[in-house]
């Protein structure tokens, strides 16, 4: 087994979390040996530290198809950055098989970075449905799901069974719990992810879905935002933070920050990803026990996610493109897929785990996740998506910040949205 390691930590190793049996191969389309040979896959930093043993399954099975791991840094600018440089230099690039983040698709086909792949290839009906269109671009598959991700609502079911309480469904709801709640045990009453950085783009959207509205439409093409739906979910979060049920500090928060303020006993309610869950019910955190988790909820009742997670794509540059469709096609096997969430506590994209009825009395949460996930959507679809979320993150700011209004916040964020996509 061969390594090179560029660099830390994991934001997309959520991603690549790979252990299992090597599935039965499939001859390439054209039958061409050609095709086959080593190649070099791109993710970013491992914080699992079992990938490479699974990779080295692969390269035990495959002694002329060895495979070779590049982990990038563990911010997701960072490898964004790295990996974009890397296919720039089109036939001199040195990476063949990238774990990109779900926003990532639809930039790099429209760029021509990536290889079109065939469907037939790739078990894709077993997979649940909304994670393949997070694999598309123009109808054309350019990747493949590999793990999957929606947000939750954590809260503290010790308190909410002592005043007698159900978990929230709709915002009046949460805001009448965090507003009333909260302060008689002295904690925050509700946050997410409001730094300026891509998890605001995340948390801004799941407010704009869940009051029915979009951001952009016919893959990045139309500007959607300027709507009743955008104003209610963004001035949702203003008003959170203007009268104080959403600490200031969340301003400062992303997954882990936010993670921790939970587990510390510092706040009712979070939004996270499911690992938060899993992370505040193990021994150790100081809510173990007291925690529970529903969907997210909206407007007028339970609201929408955004699907996380990350997708496994071909360079068009690749050496040996039916080596990478193979590779691809062993790491989204059900075997993987299985140890994906067993050994990482990651949503895997293959449904049929989802009703497992082993796993599901390891992980309760699965059910809620599952039907989280059938309800999500992508973030907004655009060849240009870096320069999207850095637009909705400078407009959602100001607005929680209060210094625009929410209403201002979203004409701005639709004129500037228009700028983008006609550019």
């Amino acid at each position: 087994m061969r390594w090179t390691t560029t660099a830390g930590k994991c934001l997309l190793a959520l991603g690549v979390l790979l252990a299992g049996c090597v599935p039965a191969e499939r001859p390439g389309a054209d039958g061409a040996d050609a095709d086959r040979g080593p190649l070099t896959l791109a993710t970013a930093g491992d914080l699992t530290g079992y990938l490479g043993s699974v990779l080295g399954d692969w390269n035990r099975v495959h002694p002329d198809e060895q495979i070779t791991l590049v982990q990038l840094p563990d911010s997701a600018d960072e490898t964004h950055a790295q990996m974009v440089t890397d296919l720039r230099r089109g036939e001199r690039s040195r990476f063949d098989v990238l774990n990109i983040d779900v926003a990532w698709t639809s930039e790099f086909a429209a760029a021509g970075w990536l290889r079109p792949l065939a469907r037939d290839r790739f078990p894709l009906k077993s997979f649940l449905p909304p994670v393949v269109d997070t694999a598309t671009y123009n109808n054309k598959l350019y990747a493949v799901p590999y793990v999957t991700n929606a947000g939750l609502l954590l809260y503290r079911k010790d308190i909410l069974a002592k005043e007698g309480v159900s978990p929230p469904h709709t915002w009046a709801e949460l805001e009448e719990a965090a507003k009333t709640i909260a302060p008689k045990y002295g904690l925050g009453g509700y946050a997410g992810q409001f730094l300026p950085y891509e998890g605001l783009t995340v948390n801004a959207a799941e407010a704009v879905y869940s009051a029915g509205g979009s951001i952009l439409g016919d893959e990045g093409r139309r500007v959607t935002v300027n709507s009743a739906a955008a104003r209610q979910g963004i001035g949702f979060l203003a008003r959170g933070v203007r009268e104080g049920w959403i600490p200031r500090a969340a301003l400062t928060y992303k997954e882990e920050e936010s993670k921790q303020a939970f587990e510390d006993g510092r706040l009712l309610f979070l939004r996270n990803w499911p690992y938060a869950f899993a992370s505040a019910s193990a021994p150790g955190s100081a809510v173990a026990g007291k925690v529970g988790v529903v969907p997210l909820p909206g407007l007028d009742g339970p609201g929408r996610s955004v699907l996380g997670g990350s997708d496994l794509a071909v360079s068009a540059h690749a050496r040996h493109p039916d080596t990478a469709a193979r590779l691809i096609a062993y790491l989204t096997s059900e075997a993987v897929q299985r140890q994906v969430l067993t050994r990482g506590a990651l949503p895997p994209v293959r449904a049929a785990l989802y009703e497992d009825p082993d796993l599901v009395q390891q992980f309760p949460y699965l059910p809620i996740l599952r039907s989280s996930v059938l309800h999500a959507a992508p973030r907004p679809k655009s060849p240009r998506y870096d320069q999207v979320s850095l637009v909705v993150q400078a407009a959602v700011q100001d607005a929680l910040t209060g210094h625009q209004t929410p209403e201002a916040a979203v004409r701005r964020l639709s004129r500037e949205l228009d700028a983008v996509s006609t550019h």
